[in-house]
């Protein structure tokens, strides 16, 4: 048997061809039920994500399957194969089993080292379980994938760091204020960008939320979304003095706060530290602002800088998850290689169990007058003479060595399995 994996995502895929190709809701499980009564699979698991969607599968030829699997998937959701095949990626053997580590490992995704597509897996495998269309061989690869992104966060810093805008002012945020919790924020301006960085703002225990904008009703609907107030926008230089926190995006030709206003601001304030975000283009707040004591500002070129060293920090770090996959996948690639050995051994152990039993038979024939409790006696002799004779042969089989099939073949012979361990 074969791990094969067939996909699209958003490196092969358009949003489009994504939302057509995808199992939501009662598709899931209507697909993945379906897909494992194909007679080219035999067990089968899907992550349907807005970013991916793939199948993993147990097969006997990797080639027929997948042209197999194309086939559904085009009959499924009512889509033409040449629609989406060019962006259909397929992988077979160990290819396979290494896409599926990288892919849990979050060395796949569109932000490197993102957390989300661990439970994405989880949720998948889970529910492959809960409809029995798993069996040994992907139960293993997909426990196999979990354990091994979880070695990748334990061992490298893939997750550390932001690699976003909106993230890496809430990293900022929090060298400057060790604990968010209690701060007051003002967000000036309505940016989607400035917008994003409050919502992470306030997940990371901000309050006090005041929003500033022109058109106050737009203000007054921002504010109800993060439980703050709106405040109109001729009075934001004295509601200013309230706010730890300052994410500027206004849209605005110039400056609408100016070095000679802060002073004031920071005199009110008596000195207390304040941490300003302009992401406005071009800046809203006076660079000069900066010069001020207890006055942090950042423009959306620092923030940049920050994101871009943390973004080859990760690079480096993605280099050590890929030799934990390699590691993991020789792990994986042994295992499955002692799977050619089940067969044989449990050939083996009929062949010495049918022997037995027909020694056993002889003995009563000949012997007529054993009683039960000699009779007992004689069995177990038989059984221990027969595991210490096919012990060391299926300690043999087991191990992982270079000569395994060289190894079966031979002890086929010698016991004279032909083909019956199929």
């Amino acid at each position: 048997m074969k791990v094969l994996v067939l996909g699209v995502n958003h490196k092969t895929a358009s949003v489009e061809i994504r939302e057509r190709l995808a199992f939501n809701g009662p598709k899931l499980e209507e697909g993945v039920l379906a897909l494992r009564q194909l007679e080219e699979v035999k067990e089968v698991a899907v992550l349907s994500t807005c970013n991916r969607v793939e199948l993993y599968a147990c097969v006997g030829n990797t080639a027929a399957a997948s042209e197999r699997i194309k086939d559904f998937l085009a009959g499924f959701h009512g889509i033409k194969r040449a629609e989406f095949e060019k962006s259909l990626y397929v992988h077979g053997g160990p290819d396979a089993v290494q896409h599926v580590f990288r892919v849990s490992s979050s060395l796949d995704s569109m932000v490197v080292g993102e957390p989300q597509i661990l439970g994405q897996i989880k949720d998948a495998f889970e529910f492959a379980l809960a409809k029995k269309t798993t069996g040994v061989l992907l139960n293993k690869l997909m426990k196999k994938a979990i354990s091994t992104a979880k070695r990748v966060r334990t061992e490298t810093r893939i997750a550390e760091n932001a690699v976003s805008i909106s993230f890496a002012a809430v990293e900022l945020a929090k060298k400057i204020f060790t604990n968010l919790g209690g701060k007051s924020f003002m967000l000036l301006g309505a940016g989607e960008m400035a917008e994003l960085a409050a919502r992470h703002l306030v997940n990371n225990g901000v309050q006090d939320v005041m929003v500033v904008n022109r058109t106050y009703e737009r203000g007054c609907e921002l504010a109800d979304e993060f439980k703050g107030k709106a405040v109109r926008w001729e009075d934001f230089l004295r509601e200013i003095v309230h706010a730890d926190i300052v994410i500027c995006s206004t849209g605005a030709p110039g400056y609408v706060l100016l070095k000679e206003q802060m002073q004031k601001v920071m005199k009110e304030r008596r000195q207390r530290p304040v941490f300003i975000i302009d992401i406005s283009v071009p800046r809203n707040i006076d660079p000069e602002i900066n010069k001020i004591d207890n006055v942090y500002l950042y423009s959306v070129d620092d923030l940049q800088e920050v994101v871009d060293t943390n973004v080859h920090g990760r690079k480096l770090e993605a280099e050590k998850a890929e030799m934990i996959i390699a590691e993991e996948m020789e792990k994986f690639d042994r295992w499955m290689a002692s799977l050619d050995s089940v067969p044989t051994i449990v050939a083996l152990r009929q062949k010495a169990e049918d022997i037995r039993r027909e020694e056993l038979e002889r003995l009563r024939s000949r012997l007529p007058g054993l009683d039960a409790e000699q009779m007992k006696a004689v069995e177990y002799l038989a059984t221990a003479i027969i595991n210490k004779l096919i012990h060391p042969p299926t300690v043999a089989l087991k191990e992982d060595s270079e000569d395994r099939d060289e190894l079966i073949a031979m002890i086929k012979k010698l016991y004279g399995i032909n083909g019956e361990e199929e």
